[in-house]
């Protein structure tokens, strides 16, 4: 009964987190006056704030033990900018009407982590995220041929947040408490950038609307909160359901940009898409199939044990 109630509390975490992630451009669009870098230093100042506040509340006291750890140190610090990098990138994006090209980025994240796997991790694929991998690649070449410009906000959307990713993972340190040192680490440029354009007249901090003052401190919250569901989220449901559940996220982001915003969907980017929704299948069945041969060997290693 209780490892029920864990499971469920496990999926309402997670599809917490990527229903805010996909309903994020929605939010960004209220602070479409403001730069996108001056966007960008609030996120990172108030992402700082927040999770300091969620560190303490939670009593997590194992924050300042990663900066004293000189290879996590040079983790953290190549992982903050990867995430700094994604950030700016998803909001720039978003108030240039180009939110259709963002979420082509995370549906081809997916991809993006098998071939690091591979490359860096020494990760051996089967047949099914062989082909996956061709197809995807193939879409992002007819897209960029056919369209005549490359996808280059999806493909740096894709690569940073993989790289991010691995980051973590070599370095085996925890999503909360990591955001918190990023965010330290970038948090005094944000500032000083903040501060910079309050000095010089032209910051959006009240200087503007009460509403935008009050959008650009809820930045932080916006940010941080879902990943702390996901954090919550991954340790309860098994990785295939993560796998299923990540693609919410950029088809609300995908249906926001073509419905609410009217973004065009062309042909070519319906077929490029096409593509990668087939080469996700294929990575999807993959991970079923093995996860299922796991259970399978762990079940029969527990019967010969117990016989």
């Amino acid at each position: 009964m209780e490892n029920t109630k864990n499971a469920t509390m496990g999926y309402v975490y997670a599809l917490q987190a990527f229903l805010t992630w996909g309903i994020l451009p929605i939010f960004w669009k209220l602070l479409s006056d403001v730069s996108a870098l001056e966007i960008l230093a609030h996120r990172i100042f108030w992402s700082f704030v927040f999770l300091i506040i969620l560190l303490i509340l939670t009593r997590q006291k194992n924050v300042w033990s990663l900066l004293r750890q000189k290879k996590t140190r040079k983790s953290l610090i190549i992982s903050s900018l990867l995430i700094g990098l994604n950030w700016g990138l998803f909001i720039y994006a978003v108030n240039t009407k180009q939110i259709v090209e963002a979420s082509l980025g995370y549906y081809i994240n997916p991809i993006v982590n098998v071939i690091l796997g591979m490359i860096v991790l020494n990760e051996k694929l089967d047949k099914l995220k062989y082909i996956a991998v061709f197809i995807a690649s193939a879409a992002v070449i007819y897209l960029t041929i056919d369209y005549g410009k490359f996808p280059w906000i999806s493909i740096i959307l894709a690569c940073s947040f993989g790289l991010y990713g691995l980051t973590k993972k070599t370095a085996g340190i925890e999503a909360i408490p990591s955001l918190a040192v990023e965010t330290l680490i970038l948090a005094p440029f944000a500032l000083g950038y903040i501060l910079y354009k309050m000095w010089i007249g032209s910051g959006a901090l009240f200087t503007g609307s009460i509403s935008t003052s009050i959008y650009l401190m809820l930045t932080g919250i916006v940010t941080s909160l879902p990943l702390y569901w996901f954090a919550k989220g991954a340790l309860r449901i098994p990785l295939s359901a993560l796998g299923f559940m990540q693609y919410i996220a950029p088809t609300l982001m995908l249906l926001i940009g073509v419905l609410i915003y009217n973004e065009p969907f062309r042909h070519e980017q319906f077929i490029a898409f096409g593509l990668i929704w087939i080469a996700l299948t294929l990575y999807t069945t993959s991970i079923i199939r093995n996860t299922r041969k796991k259970i399978k060997a762990e079940l029969k290693s527990n019967l010969q044990r117990q016989n």
